[in-house]
């Protein structure tokens, strides 16, 4: 049984790359896609935000010299990328998807409007949610929240490349401690920077949860949504 009616999954960009590091590995977003489509067919409302870092590094170097407003719509735009293409592997599937946009572009995706998203997943289809919030200065993880609230989902799950929220990066430092569960306070003051800031200061002053774990294990999506104890559950 799904521990919520309702999920926002913040998928990052450098997922859909697989072990490229960079573009679109069609096997790694086809893999990707069946999982999602699992918890879909479980009976779970699905939205999604997935970031565009898999496209924009590859041009990082040459961001540096841009305006900092110019390089965010940039990396927006790597998001609707991205978006596209799990919509196309999501259908082949046969699970029903729509993108949305924050920024307007009515040839390739519908328009971000909050009751339509909300209906949208009531009739069992996947919406993913691209552009971030349309404004420069804000994360995907920032978008990914703000999206999570005016939805009502349940939790916001953030899929990530370790197991969880550590004490410091389980990457670099071999005696990195995780947390099974840990405060929205602790995550702020010691600067755990797993996820953004500012999107764990939204979640704190409305009460959201956001539960983040390991998207390499096989079957942690489906993990996560049914209520299992993984990753670190911020709250």
């Amino acid at each position: 049984m799904p521990r919520h009616e309702r999920i926002l999954l913040k998928l990052s960009g450098e997922v859909m790359a697989g072990p490229v590091g960079f573009g679109i590995d069609p096997d790694r977003v086809i893999s990707l896609a069946e999982e999602i489509a699992e918890v879909a067919r479980a009976g779970v409302q699905l939205g999604l935000v997935v970031g565009g870092g898999n496209f924009f590094r590859g041009v990082a170097a040459a961001a540096k010299n841009l305006d900092r407003v110019t390089a965010d719509h940039m990396g927006m735009l790597a998001t609707v990328m991205n978006a596209l293409a799990l919509q196309d592997a999501l259908e082949r599937t046969g699970t029903p998807t729509r993108v949305m946009t924050a920024i307007e572009m009515r040839q390739v995706a519908e328009p971000y409007i909050r009751r339509r998203a909300m209906r949208h997943m009531e009739k069992g289809r996947i919406v993913v949610f691209a552009a971030g919030t349309s404004n420069p200065y804000f994360s995907t993880d920032t978008a990914a929240v703000l999206r999570a609230l005016e939805i009502r989902a349940g939790v916001v799950a953030k899929a990530t490349r370790v197991d969880g929220v550590y004490d410091k990066d389980p990457l670099k430092f071999s005696d990195a401690v995780m947390y099974t569960e840990v405060s929205y306070h602790d995550v702020l003051a010691n600067s755990l920077a797993v996820i953004d800031a500012s999107a764990v200061a939204m979640c704190r002053d409305n009460k959201l949860p956001i539960q983040v774990f390991n998207l390499n294990v096989g079957g942690n999506i489906m993990r996560m949504a049914m209520g299992e104890p993984i990753g670190t559950m911020i709250h």
